[in-house]
């Protein structure tokens, strides 16, 4: 049977409490790690000497972990290697600050393993830990500035309860991803930010989605329940969610086995990311708006709770 065929009838909200502690139990135990271990910050955030080389040639992976070897045979054991400009013919290295006498023998080095000249040494400079901070800073800043326009955006768009049960729903996410990279030891770099954002808008996409379904819904279930109204509305999206997820991830799990270490690096914590919000967006901000018109003393379109509902 084709996925597009299947009738859904999975009661999500009845079973709000199972979703909210398997989420709980993950988050719980990322923050665990978190406070016990920290973050693998990378040399993006806690400074160090970066280099560019112009290799004159494609940098491969091959030549990623050429350098990479060159640099620990000269003792410098944590390094990142990146290919950057036209057709990958330019190296970035990254690694913490290194003295003069470790600096020019891992210049000599590539020189002398890949006839490089002095002028192919395009840049070297050292990176305080400084402007890790501020990358530190200017991650949260835009994280809160992104869910507060999303708030104002579904709030007008739709209406309060579901602006707020969206950005829940993304601050669990960001929690999510926030436990992977802790339990899993990922190293927090440069794209992790750009992983958190992108997570933003998937999530909130699906999310939406469900959120115009049980707007549509409200109008033609005039006599059911606010539960039966979101169970009806994320059934019936469930295989446009599923079929969207599904896109996305084999797209992601190529990346992270076939792809390049600097690729595993951004397609591991998108895979966590990108399925903690299409799980999100189904089992948490559904339930969560649920929970606040239940709040609001209705549990029927229109009707307080105790009341008889009205005719249509």
């Amino acid at each position: 049977m084709r996925l597009n065929n299947i009738k859904w009838n999975i009661d999500v909200i009845g079973k709000t409490k199972v979703w909210f502690t398997i989420s709980g139990i993950i988050i719980l135990a990322g923050l665990i790690a978190l406070f016990t271990m920290g973050f693998n910050w990378g040399l993006d955030f806690t400074g160090g000497t970066v280099a560019e080389f112009n290799m004159h040639r494609t940098v491969t992976t091959t030549i990623n972990n050429e350098i990479t070897n060159i640099l620990k045979n000269n003792g410098v054991k944590e390094s990142q290697v990146k290919a950057i400009g036209p057709n990958n013919t330019h190296v970035s290295i990254t690694t913490p600050s290194l003295d003069d006498k470790t600096r020019t023998a891992v210049i000599n080095a590539l020189k002398s393993k890949y006839k490089l000249s002095d002028k192919d040494l395009v840049s070297s400079q050292n990176v305080s830990a400084s402007i890790g901070k501020e990358m530190q800073f200017g991650t949260l800043l835009a994280c809160a500035v992104a869910a507060l326009l999303m708030l104002i955006y579904i709030g007008f768009r739709f209406n309060f309860e579901m602006g707020a049960a969206a950005v829940l729903a993304l601050i669990h996410d960001i929690l999510i991803m926030i436990s992977a990279y802790a339990l899993l030891r990922i190293v927090v770099d440069t794209p992790f930010v750009a992983a958190i954002l992108t997570v933003f808008g998937y999530s909130i996409n699906d999310t939406i989605v469900i959120f115009d379904r049980i707007r549509d819904n409200i109008k033609l279930m005039r006599k059911s329940s606010y539960k039966e109204i979101a169970n009806v509305s994320v059934n019936e999206t469930m295989t446009r969610s599923i079929n969207t997820v599904m896109t996305v991830l084999l797209m992601l799990v190529l990346m992270y086995f076939f792809g390049p270490a600097s690729i595993k690096s951004f397609a591991l914590p998108l895979l966590v990311g990108i399925t903690s919000g299409a799980y999100s967006s189904i089992f948490i901000a559904s339930p969560l708006w649920v929970i606040f018109k239940d709040r609001e003393g209705k549990n029927r379109v229109g009707n307080k709770v105790g009341n008889k509902p009205q005719k249509a």
